[in-house]
């Protein structure tokens, strides 16, 4: 009985040791959310870990829609996913997609000189945010929003990997995310075609509600702790603050964003007479 025993486990597929990046140049994409909205968006993955057991009935709809789109599917060990995903949570799903580009700078003035909207555009601008889960937590509430898209400057900015498109749960996808390579540049061409630069400063003497947020605006958030580059906060139209009650002098980026952004939400539902857009 024993021996019996011993050779059944002995048997037992065991973790791959060499499983330490995604195969052939793809971007490991983690988690239930993150991957649907891959599949949502019509982008198949090439290839689709599914952890063994009970994952496998649990995501049986995301691996069958993933199958159709013809990925390879594969079941895998959770040491595999774990060894893979490290401290991301994987959800017990791991897709393997081409990696997410960031967009050309053109696309940028192509589509605000002939906006395709009736809502005035709202962008979110980070400056010198280089964390990939405050650049993530920024993506999904820009999304949340409904902001039109995030524009970033090539240097001091965070990637758009792996972190970040599991951080933004789907909103990676979604948000068009501008790549530009002179920020205060762009701030000032903006401006030439009519968008409002609101920046948020701990320094300024306006209060955020104070803005007129209902127009075409860009709202500019600065990296934690250090806040927006010099250059960057005089190329602003108007700065604003959060008012803080309590004895924290300032919030982490992601949370002050996610504020700023919903600001403008509500007053654009207002100045609409409380009709959604």
């Amino acid at each position: 009985m024993g021996a019996r025993k011993s050779a059944r486990q002995g048997a037992r597929r065991q973790p791959d040791a060499r499983v330490t990046g995604a195969p052939g140049g793809l971007d490991a994409v983690f988690g239930v959310h993150a991957v649907r909205s891959l599949l949502e968006r019509g982008e198949a993955p090439s290839e689709l870990w599914v952890q063994e057991g009970s994952a496998e009935s649990r995501l049986a709809e995301l691996v069958e829609t993933a199958r159709q789109g013809g990925a390879r599917i594969q079941q895998r060990s959770r040491e595999d996913l774990d060894r893979l995903a490290r401290e991301v949570a994987h959800q017990g799903i791991i897709a393997f997609a081409r990696p997410l580009a960031f967009e050309a700078e053109a696309s940028l003035w192509l589509r605000l000189q002939a906006w395709p909207h009736e809502t005035p555009p709202l962008l979110l601008v980070l400056d010198g945010v280089t964390d990939v889960h405050n650049f993530g937590a920024c993506l999904r509430s820009a999304d949340a929003a409904g902001a039109h898209g995030v524009v970033v400057p090539k240097d001091k900015s965070a990637p758009l990997n792996a972190t970040v498109r599991k951080v933004a749960c789907g909103a990676a996808e979604t948000v068009p995310v501008y790549q530009v390579t002179n920020l205060v540049r762009c701030l000032t061409k903006m401006q030439a075609l009519g968008v409002w630069i609101t920046g948020t400063a701990g320094e300024a003497e306006a209060s955020l509600y104070e803005a007129d947020l209902v127009g075409p605006t860009a709202l500019v958030m600065g990296a934690e702790g250090k806040g927006m580059r010099r250059l960057t906060r005089e190329a602003c139209d108007l700065l604003v603050k959060l008012p803080m009650a309590g004895g924290v002098s300032s919030l982490n980026v992601s949370v002050a964003t996610g504020i700023c952004l919903f600001e403008a939400v509500r007053q654009r539902h207002l100045a609409t007479g409380g009709r959604d857009h």
